[in-house]
């Protein structure tokens, strides 16, 4: 598979090849302060086919979290175009950033203990109050 995308402004580009290694709706509480408050729909892809192509992203690690994620966004527009995780060799692309969203094909519903009242999961999708087999 092959995913192209950008931030709302254009000044940041990226190209994504590879296997899919996750798609899904990511409920947890860290994600609805990215996302204004529903829940983060990304793509996981393998980080040795992922590369900007246009401009360079600015990144944002909390502190005081432990392993906490890497996010990254272009400073002109912030829009959040991927997010790195400790120790998975991923890029997770943000749904909204692809130049072809429908390419989106979700699979499950994660972190579903941080789930708010007005968030929505399509019936039968398979869910999980933290990460599958934790």
């Amino acid at each position: 598979m092959r995913l192209e995308g950008g931030c709302y402004c254009g000044e940041v580009r990226y190209v994504a090849e590879g296997d899919p290694m996750m798609q899904a709706q990511c409920h947890c509480r860290e994600c609805q302060y990215i996302s204004g408050g529903a829940p983060n729909t990304f793509i996981a892809m393998p980080a040795a086919g992922f590369s900007y192509i246009t401009g360079q992203p600015r990144q944002f690690t909390r502190k005081d979290l432990e392993r906490a994620v890497t996010r990254e966004f272009c400073a002109e527009c912030g829009t959040h175009l991927v997010t790195k995780v400790p120790g998975l060799p991923a890029a997770v692309l943000k749904v909204g950033t692809l130049d072809e969203p429908e390419q989106f094909k979700p699979q499950m519903a994660i972190y579903t203990c941080d789930m708010q009242e007005f968030h929505a999961i399509p019936a039968g999708m398979a869910t999980f109050e933290k990460l599958p087999g934790r």
